[in-house]
């Protein structure tokens, strides 16, 4: 007689015991508390920086009016009339004129003082921060100075050239000479920010490339074209494309190299900035002036965008080359 075993039942699950709240609690806030530790800022761009954006294309959309408000709907047809009006190019000249002759100056200078802190010399805790003295100081007064020393019949410079035989500069007449003005002033209060940004990625470089390639028979400025600049490319690339921002949205020394024109007699000196300033608050059309801040913010977007393709291009190999091209000339 065979006897068949039935096979015993799978014995039940253990009863997982339910959470207490405490536990709910902490995994709740190790979930949550990254976001909420980051959330102050989101809100405050939101609250200071979304929102106005938003709005200011909605008024764009509008004739509105700095005392009547808002008008009637005409869609991009503010957009049209700043494109079509010279004011806005000769702006916008004017801007990437003051632009290139700050930014080219800055950068060389920003690096040549960056390169000279990075060396073993006293009191460097004293160079560092006296570069910062210029940023410090306030607009205005920078502005009060520069004024004086660039007055076309009393000012400083036109003083001295008087002494040479030099006819006088005008200063703020001319096209040229004024752009040369107004970027003296923006080299000044910049030049030392952007040389102690420089000289932070100068100091992150391993020093024992830099004993490497002096054992190898390179000199000091073969060291420093060949591994310093192609190791602090990427610092150079955001120094340029912050600066280029910032030469975009200049406005306070235009404004005070002469206060009583909106940026020249012949507008020679009226950035985009001043330009919006102009149209909103002189001319009191918020619609146009909208517009005008919209386009320059689209152009700070395609600034953003090449700055973006070119640090993924150095990412992608940049400095390693240079910092075995000194070692490869002896081989």
């Amino acid at each position: 007689m065979t006897v068949t075993l039935k096979p015993s039942a799978p014995p039940a699950p253990a009863h997982k015991p339910k959470p207490s709240f405490r536990q709910r609690l902490n995994v709740w806030d190790f979930k949550a508390s990254p976001y909420l530790y980051i959330s102050p800022f989101f809100l405050l761009f939101a609250l200071v920086g979304l929102f106005p954006l938003i709005y200011t294309f909605y008024v764009s959309l509008y004739d509105w009016h700095l005392l009547k408000g808002q008008g009637e709907f005409v869609g991009l047809g503010n957009f049209a009339n700043v494109l079509a009006d010279r004011f806005f190019w000769n702006s916008l000249f004017n801007t990437m004129s003051i632009f290139l002759l700050s930014a080219i100056p800055q950068l060389a200078g920003a690096l040549l003082i960056a390169a000279v802190l990075d060396q073993n010399i006293r009191a460097k805790t004293f160079w560092r921060m006296s570069v910062l003295v210029p940023y410090v100081v306030t607009p205005v007064a920078v502005a009060l100075i520069f004024t004086n020393m660039f007055g076309e019949d009393y000012g400083l410079i036109n003083s001295i050239l008087g002494n040479f035989g030099i006819d006088p500069i005008m200063w703020r007449t001319e096209t040229f000479p004024s752009h040369v003005a107004v970027a003296s002033m923006v080299n000044w209060r910049w030049t030392g920010y952007n040389a102690l940004i420089l000289l932070a990625a100068m100091q992150s470089v391993p020093r024992e490339i830099y004993e490497s390639a002096a054992l190898d028979g390179a000199g000091a400025f073969r060291r420093f074209f060949s591994i310093t600049l192609p190791s602090i490319r990427p610092t150079m690339i955001f120094v340029v494309i912050t600066s280029t921002i910032g030469g975009l949205q200049i406005f306070t020394e235009p404004r005070l190299l002469d206060p009583t024109e909106a940026g020249g007699s012949q507008r020679q000196f009226q950035t985009t900035v001043l330009y919006l300033w102009e149209m909103g608050f002189q001319r009191k059309d918020f619609g146009e002036a909208s517009a005008i801040a919209w386009l320059l913010f689209l152009l700070i977007i395609v600034v953003g965008i090449i700055n973006l393709a070119l640090s993924r291009r150095i990412a992608s190999g940049g400095p390693s080359r240079g910092r075995t091209a000194v070692k490869g000339k002896k081989k």
